[in-house]
Order: structure tokens, then sequence, then C-alpha cells
């Protein structure tokens, strides 16, 4: 057990500096957004620098191809009025790991949603670094308030800081438990972050994005990790389902095993393809939540 910790520790250590390094970056992701019709380049150009097999590219044109169609057959049918849609977070949200600097998922979302006709403005208040209780005073700004009171739909991306947190502050003995006791922090205050939005914005539709493991990947044998995970995902789903108008989205399952090249170079946050598959899981709740409201 004391073995696995110790390696958990060292993982999370490597986490830790690179959140540090992205917190104190002055400039982030200033570049404007990409064409919708370059998209398809640019994850080409992204791809590790070895011999694409016909294999790889049968892969990414399968992304693609499923991700346009899903797209396109809810257009029309989800977006009768041009809409507002703000998300609001930590570096998820932001963006942090897109090579392209166009805004992660949320900026996919964006340009693929107005790529025919303008039917989505976007606002990006994401904020690398960002954890629960950071959050939680951020929506006391004006500024903040006024983008949320015009929202139609909401998007959040919240939790893995405050498990990093968590390792900040007990590396020199690191126990599941302490995880467990911040878990039932977590959900408090996540459960006041849900209800400030509705309090600012009591028709705003609120989509609450998971968390997942960044290091399902390389250290497989560490149960820990994903049980850790698992429980701060169920805790997120158990909350939005007692609330109107809250939906959760997972995403872990989209990192978990998954063979292809969807990490940035931090080893950490997704890549352009790693936020293609969270655009396209996003769009499939939204399409859900609209065709069942």
């Amino acid at each position: 057990m004391k073995k696995l910790l110790f390696m958990f520790l060292i993982t999370i250590l490597i986490a830790i500096g690179i959140i540090y390094y992205i917190d104190n970056q002055k400039a982030v992701l200033k570049q404007p957004l990409i064409p919708q019709e370059d998209e398809e380049q640019v994850m080409e150009e992204i791809q590790p620098e070895e011999e694409e097999t016909e294999e790889d590219v049968q892969q990414e044109n399968s992304l693609t191809e499923r991700v346009s169609t899903v797209f396109q057959e809810t257009l029309d049918r989800i977006f009768q009025r041009e809409v507002k849609i703000v998300a609001i977070g930590d570096s998820l949200t932001r963006g942090v790991g897109d090579a392209t600097e166009g805004g992660g998922y949320v900026g996919i979302l964006e340009r693929t949603l107005n790529q025919n006709r303008h039917v989505a403005t976007f606002e990006n208040l994401g904020l690398p670094g960002n954890r629960s209780d950071q959050l939680l005073r951020r929506l006391d700004q004006p500024e903040i308030m006024e983008e949320l009171e015009d929202a139609d739909l909401v998007l959040i991306t919240i939790g893995a800081n405050d498990i990093l947190k968590v390792t900040r502050e007990h590396f020199t003995n690191l126990e599941i438990d302490v995880f467990i006791d911040e878990q039932a922090r977590y959900e408090e205050r996540l459960k006041q972050i849900l209800e400030k939005i509705q309090s600012i914005n009591e028709n705003a539709e609120i989509y609450l994005l998971g968390i997942y493991n960044p290091f399902e990947k390389y250290f497989q044998d560490i149960e820990e990790l994903n049980q850790i995970v698992n429980a701060w995902n169920t805790t997120g789903s158990d909350l939005t389902m007692e609330m109107e108008n809250v939906t959760f989205i997972p995403i872990d399952d989209l990192f978990a095993d998954n063979e292809n090249p969807i990490f940035a170079d931090d080893n950490f946050h997704p890549n352009y393809a790693g936020y293609y598959l969270m655009a396209e899981r996003v769009l499939e709740y939204i399409s859900k939540e609209e065709e069942e409201g």
C-alpha cells in the first residue's frame, strides 16, 4: 500500500509542477480561433512526428466524420434562435494543452456551431488552476455575474485542482482517507456553485463536466487513482441529479484506455484531439437534453 501511495505521490507532484507553471503564465490563449475548415489540417499537424499508418489515418478521419455528423444533425434542431453559452471553470475550460491555441473544447464548439450561421455567442471564463473554492468566490464578481445573467447554457469544469491541493497539503502523509474527507467539502462547495449560478439565472441550463484520470495510461496498477477520480465524479453526478436544469457530463471514459494521442505534451491536459472528443460529448448531451425537454 505504501509503495502504491509513493508512486501516486510522485505522479501528482509532477502534475503540481505543471499546474504551478500554468498558474504563473500571464498570457493565456490570446490567439484568435482557427477557422472551422482548417481543423482537420490542424489535427494532422499536431500529431507526433511519426510516419502515419493507414490505420492512424482511418482513425483520425473516423473521429472527424463522427463529430461532424453529430454536429450537423443537431444544429438546426436545437438552436432555433441565437443563444449565449458561458463556459466557466479551470484550465479545461480555458483550453490549456490545445496546441492550436483555439480554446480547447469550448473553441471547437463555438466554431462548429457557428460554421454555417451564427447560432451561439460564447464567453470563456476559464481560469487555469481554479479550484472549487476559488470559483465560488469568482461568482461574486460583477462582471462574471453579468455574463451569467444573460446565459442560456452554462458549461463548467472544476475539481481536478481540488485533488491536487489535497496532495500538496498532505504529501508527507498521503492516505486515501484525506481525499475522502476533502470530497465531502468539495461536494458542499460544488453545491454552492450550482445554487449560486441558479440564483443568478434561474432559467439557464447548466452542464457540469466530470473529471478524468490523466495518469491511467501510465500507472494502470495504481487503482487508488481511479478510485479517487470515480468517487469525485460520483459526487458531481449525484448532486446534479438532485437539481433542476443541471446535467452531469462524464468524460473519464473518453480518456481511459484510449490508445490515440489525445494528451498534450505535458501528459496532463488534453491536446486538440482530446478536446475534440470532449466537444462531441458535450453536444451529444445538449442534444439529448433539448430533445427530452
